[in-house]
């Protein structure tokens, strides 16, 4: 499984995608559109610096993985969305994979009901009639993952993003996933420490890759951050930004847990 995970997600989503086209085409959800709320700021709460120990953290509602099974199937995406507003979070995540993540998009409307917060669609970009989809529930900006996608498809989905006023954070593992979203001319990067292919996470990683990023280039560390110590040593290398999920989901204390985070 692990080795092919990357492989079987994708062909799963494009019979999803398939799937949802014969409810709702995509030309109607082009059309609909325009009934999207009120873009929340992403991007900018991403950019915020005040100096050497702002965090920045965007908080994830997580239910499962595909590396660590089910860590929290019940959680009430109302309750923890509001739990990270008033812990400090600058943003939310919520994944919309049903199949191996447990996520959903009714996850998504009912966190964003709860929360005034900027929101992250992350789930398996790979059509665009994912990125229509991700408007019309109300997304602030969308993930993509630069190893699933073709240069070429990474640089129109980057432009899609920015004609539906989208924010999109690409997602890199290694330099070559990053030479890719340098040549879509990416400005937000998330950096994971989880290789998704053998889902060996090194927290070393973001640190790694950080120093090969453009000045006007913003880095999000992600995966297996869950201690105050990961922060202060991604803070280091310059590192402001996290996004955080398990170590949140499981604490007993989770607003306590966050402001502990934030103020690192």
């Amino acid at each position: 499984m692990k080795e092919k995970f990357l492989s079987i997600i994708v062909d799963r989503k494009k019979k999803d995608i398939a799937l949802a086209k014969k409810k709702t085409s995509e030309n109607q959800l082009m059309r609909r559109t325009a009934q999207r709320d009120k873009k929340r700021p992403f991007f900018e709460n991403l950019k915020r610096y005040n100096g050497i120990n702002t965090v920045n953290i965007i908080a994830e509602i997580k239910r499962a993985s595909p590396s660590k099974g089910d860590i929290s199937i019940g959680i009430n995406p109302e309750t923890l969305a509001q739990k990270y507003e008033m812990g400090g979070a600058c943003a939310l995540s919520v994944l919309t994979e049903t199949r191996y993540f447990k996520g959903s998009l009714n996850d998504f409307k009912r966190a964003r009901s709860a929360s005034s917060l900027p929101m992250l669609r992350k789930d398996f970009m790979i059509s665009s009639y994912q990125f229509y989809e991700s408007c019309l529930l109300g997304a602030d900006a969308v993930l993509l993952i630069a190893r699933i996608l073709t240069k070429t498809q990474l640089k129109d989905y980057l432009d899609l993003s920015k004609e539906l006023n989208l924010d999109a954070m690409v997602e890199i593992n290694s330099e070559e996933d990053l030479e890719s979203a340098n040549d879509a001319g990416a400005k937000l990067i998330g950096i994971n420490n989880r290789n998704l292919g053998s889902f060996d996470t090194d927290i070393k990683t973001a640190m790694r890759l950080s120093s090969f990023l453009d000045t006007d280039q913003i880095a999000v560390a992600a995966s297996g951050i869950s201690k105050k110590q990961d922060i202060i040593e991604n803070r280091s290398f310059g590192i402001y930004n996290f996004l955080i999920g398990e170590s949140l989901v499981r604490a007993d204390n989770t607003i306590g847990f966050l402001k502990s985070l934030c103020s690192s």
